[in-house]
């Protein structure tokens, strides 16, 4: 079998043993790698409804069959668990050396069970079909900040193996801790980081040894071309320079610019923290392994310290709060990777308490653009210290529940995980896009915004959800399972067909797009059916965007009194579920899943809700 390893590793960490298994061919067939992989390894081995920290949830790191090959921006991991945050599905992806270890051990995936007595940290090495897993102790790290971690593990192991780890917040369970790499790197948004806390796991350290298989050698020349076809995009030069915090005057623009807690669309400071801000404080770039187009602009912060930005973490650390100032969002950033929290929850849960502050909700006080407080607040929810420390570090959905009903209707979050850094009180196919993530709120799958921007962005269409569907094929069904980033094609434009050919050549397989919908609809509606399993019920309230962009309007900028329309989005999330196959409250027909090869879903499904 061509493009795959083969070989799956799985390793107790209960009874620090571990063995090697043979991937199932067709599973490779079915679910192509990465969250494929995933989310049908968690739907079979999973007992139904299991507290996501208990040891009998299962952190999973997986490849694709396009990971670490010598093509544009292959460094990636996925990483995936039942999410702490939401309860449901969560998965991220993470550049890393380890990907690459994986890949020349010849590992599709680790699968990391059970729960560690003590602090624990495993090191992996392999020399051909021989594998050496060692349980080291990780007392000595334990507390410690990733930066650090990263640094005394090389010492140990050297500069070349592959790793990812975790933080204090970690450690401490915050429920969006994430999983961290090089200095900077960081990924699993819904809480993959406390998973591997909750399994006293602090890291996992990589060398592996050998080729990886490819059908055709062919592959070098077109993945060399697509590379040289990526650089040649009239988009790269400025890429280059500023990445993708140029988005931060396009969303200006555009009105959907996260400001104060997602009230506004619009920041009068946005000038002191947009791209070319960025590009006139930038010290160098950094980028993830195998990359062509490094997106980590690195600046100092507000304590002369390093900081890697990109757009994402400026919005949520910076106009959400209210802070217009480069060096203080890089500090807040900076807080963040060390601590492994993800910058996106955290900025969105710092706006929440700043706006439940405001409203009297909160008895301690932290106001919009009080820098030295946000910093004292994410360090607490990092390290929780504190009640308040206590309650953010749950996450917005649980914190606002705490605190009444009024306090729900400017939770920004989507199924518990909280949205990311783009408004739509004017953009009802991105507030779809946000609300049928497989998991949570999040951008990854669909950047429909700025398709919507262009095309009419007050229209409630059919077209739109077809539009959204397409991308989330492209984005969730074929980035998310080859295991590659997805920047060469959305950024700069270069154009999937280099994707088909490198897959062909990698696996020997066709791929094209009715193909990759077929087998992105299976992977996204086994999602769907892992979310419904694991809640025990399903309701369209569920696949419904925050209160805040129904309810209350912008009150400033050019699009001053925009908001959703109920109606009109409703009707649209209907489409999205006639087009899935799935009923009117979201849940996957009986037919539905027997033509997507699914029919062992079938039986778990019809003791939680009634199928149609």
């Amino acid at each position: 079998m061509f493009g795959w390893g083969g070989r799956i590793l799985r390793i107790d960490l209960s009874r620090k043993k571990f063995i090697v298994q043979q991937l199932d061919p067709s599973l490779a067939q079915n679910y192509i790698g990465g969250r494929g992989f995933a989310v049908k390894t968690l739907w079979d081995e999973l007992p139904p409804g299991i507290d996501p920290l208990s040891p009998l949830n299962k952190l999973i790191l997986a490849v694709g069959p396009l990971t670490a090959l010598p093509i544009p921006n292959s460094g990636k991991l996925l990483v995936a668990a039942k999410s702490p945050l939401t309860s449901g599905y969560g998965d991220g992806n993470v550049g890393t050396w380890l990907a690459v270890h994986m890949r020349k051990a010849g590992l599709d995936m680790i699968i990391i069970e059970g729960k560690a007595e003590r602090p624990t940290y495993l090191y992996i090495e392999n020399r051909g079909d021989e594998f050496r897993v060692d349980f080291n102790s990780a007392e000595d790290l334990w507390g410690l900040d990733t930066f650090t971690t990263e640094d005394k593990l090389k010492r140990v192991h050297g500069s070349d193996v592959g790793m990812v780890l975790i933080g204090p917040a970690g450690e401490r369970l915050v429920r969006f801790a994430t999983i961290v790499a090089q200095k900077g790197r960081s990924g699993g948004r819904p809480g993959m980081g406390a998973v591997m806390g909750s399994k006293n796991l602090k890291a996992v350290v990589m060398r592996g040894h050998g080729d990886i298989k490819v059908a055709d050698p062919v592959l070098r020349k077109i993945g060399v071309d697509a590379i040289v076809a990526t650089k040649s995009k009239p988009n790269y030069p400025f890429w280059m320079r500023q990445g993708t915090t140029s988005t931060v005057e396009w969303a200006q623009e555009a009105s959907v610019l996260p400001t104060y807690n997602y009230t506004e669309g619009q920041f009068d400071e946005y000038e002191k923290i947009g791209g070319f801000s960025v590009e006139r404080s930038k010290v160098m770039t950094r980028s993830c392994p195998q990359c062509v187009m490094a997106c980590g602009h690195v600046v100092k912060d507000a304590e002369g310290e390093l900081a890697e930005l990109d757009y994402e973490n400026i919005a949520m650390l910076g106009s959400n709060l209210g802070i217009g100032d480069l060096a203080k969002v890089a500090h807040l950033n900076r807080i963040a990777d060390m601590m492994g929290m993800d910058t996106i929850s955290l900025g969105s849960t710092l706006g929440f308490a700043m706006e439940a502050s405001e409203k009297g909700l909160l008895k301690e006080r932290i106001e919009w653009g009080d820098y030295k407080r946000a910093a004292e607040v994410a360090m607490d929810i990092a390290l929780q210290r504190t009640k308040l420390g206590r309650l953010l570090g749950r996450g917005v959905r649980a914190a606002s529940m705490e605190l009444g009903p009024e306090a729900t209707e400017f939770a920004m979050h989507v199924k518990g995980l909280e949205v990311s850094a783009y408004d739509c009180h004017a953009a009802p196919g991105m507030a779809l896009a946000f609300s049928t993530s497989p998991i949570g709120a999040h951008h990854k799958d669909a950047w429909l915004i700025s398709w919507e921007v262009q095309r009419g962005r007050f229209d409630y269409t059919r077209e739109k959800v077809e539009k959204l569907i397409e991308m989330q094929d492209i984005r969730g069904g074929l980035f998310e399972t080859i295991v590659t980033c997805r920047f060469p094609w959305v950024e700069v434009g270069l154009e999937l067909d280099w994707y088909f050919r490198l897959f062909k050549a990698a696996t020997g397989m066709d791929m094209n797009m009715e193909i990759l919908s077929t087998i992105n609809n299976r992977i996204y509606t086994l999602i769907r059916a892992f979310w419904i399993r694991e809640y025990g019920h399903w309701d369209r309230a569920y696949d419904t965007p925050p209160a805040k962009w129904f309810k209350r309007p912008l009150s400033k900028g050019p699009l001053k009194g925009a908001k959703l329309d109920h109606d009109g989005y409703q009707r649209m999330l209907s489409w999205y579920y006639e087009l899935r196959g799935w009923d009117e409250r979201g849940i996957p027909r009986k037919d539905t899943l027997r033509r997507l090869g699914l029919e062992f879903v079938i039986p778990q499904l019809e003791t939680k809700v009634n199928l149609n």
